[in-house]
Protein backbone atom coordinates (compact mmCIF):
# COMPACT_ATOMS: atom_id res chain seq x y z
CA UNK A 1 0.00 0.00 0.00
CA UNK A 2 1.33 3.42 -0.94
CA UNK A 3 1.14 6.12 1.73
CA UNK A 4 1.19 9.74 0.58
CA UNK A 5 1.45 12.72 2.91
CA UNK A 6 0.23 15.96 1.34
CA UNK A 7 1.92 18.70 3.33
CA UNK A 8 2.90 22.35 3.44
CA UNK A 9 6.15 24.02 4.47
CA UNK A 10 6.62 24.75 8.19
CA UNK A 11 3.65 22.54 9.12
CA UNK A 12 4.05 21.27 12.70
CA UNK A 13 1.41 18.54 12.33
CA UNK A 14 3.12 17.39 9.11
CA UNK A 15 6.44 17.02 10.91
CA UNK A 16 4.76 15.09 13.73
CA UNK A 17 3.17 12.80 11.15
CA UNK A 18 6.55 12.14 9.47
CA UNK A 19 8.12 11.32 12.84
CA UNK A 20 5.34 8.90 13.74
CA UNK A 21 5.56 7.13 10.37
CA UNK A 22 9.33 6.90 10.79
CA UNK A 23 8.95 5.44 14.31
CA UNK A 24 6.52 2.83 13.04
CA UNK A 25 8.69 1.99 10.02
CA UNK A 26 6.01 2.99 7.52
CA UNK A 27 7.32 4.19 4.16
CA UNK A 28 5.62 7.30 2.78
CA UNK A 29 5.91 9.80 -0.04
CA UNK A 30 5.66 13.54 0.63
CA UNK A 31 3.84 15.86 -1.77
CA UNK A 32 4.33 19.59 -1.09
CA UNK A 33 0.98 21.26 -1.70
CA UNK A 34 2.62 24.66 -2.09
CA UNK A 35 4.49 23.36 -5.17
CA UNK A 36 1.92 21.02 -6.72
CA UNK A 37 -1.24 22.79 -7.87
CA UNK A 38 -2.88 19.58 -9.11
CA UNK A 39 -2.41 17.93 -5.72
CA UNK A 40 -3.79 21.02 -3.97
CA UNK A 41 -6.87 20.97 -6.21
CA UNK A 42 -7.39 17.27 -5.58
CA UNK A 43 -7.09 17.60 -1.79
CA UNK A 44 -9.43 20.60 -1.69
CA UNK A 45 -11.86 18.82 -4.03
CA UNK A 46 -12.04 15.96 -1.54
CA UNK A 47 -13.08 18.47 1.15
CA UNK A 48 -9.84 18.78 3.10
CA UNK A 49 -8.69 22.21 4.26
CA UNK A 50 -5.81 21.49 6.64
CA UNK A 51 -2.46 19.78 6.31
CA UNK A 52 -1.29 17.16 6.43
CA UNK A 53 -3.66 15.05 4.41
CA UNK A 54 -2.66 11.39 4.50
CA UNK A 55 -3.74 8.99 1.79
CA UNK A 56 -3.15 5.35 2.67
CA UNK A 57 -4.66 3.18 -0.01
CA UNK A 58 -7.84 3.84 -1.95
CA UNK A 59 -10.35 4.28 0.86
CA UNK A 60 -8.25 5.60 3.75
CA UNK A 61 -7.70 9.37 3.96
CA UNK A 62 -7.53 11.78 6.86
CA UNK A 63 -6.33 15.27 7.75
CA UNK A 64 -4.18 16.40 10.64
CA UNK A 65 -1.85 14.51 12.94
CA UNK A 66 -3.62 11.24 13.78
CA UNK A 67 -1.36 8.88 15.76
CA UNK A 68 -4.34 6.56 16.31
CA UNK A 69 -4.77 6.02 12.57
CA UNK A 70 -1.03 5.70 12.00
CA UNK A 71 -0.98 2.99 14.69
CA UNK A 72 -3.74 1.13 12.83
CA UNK A 73 -1.70 1.27 9.60
CA UNK A 74 1.30 -0.18 11.41
CA UNK A 75 -0.70 -3.11 12.80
Amino acid sequence: MEVIVYSTPNCVQCKQTYREFDKKGIAYKVVDLSEDEAAMSRVRGLGFSQAPVVEAGEDNMWAGFRPDLIKKLAA
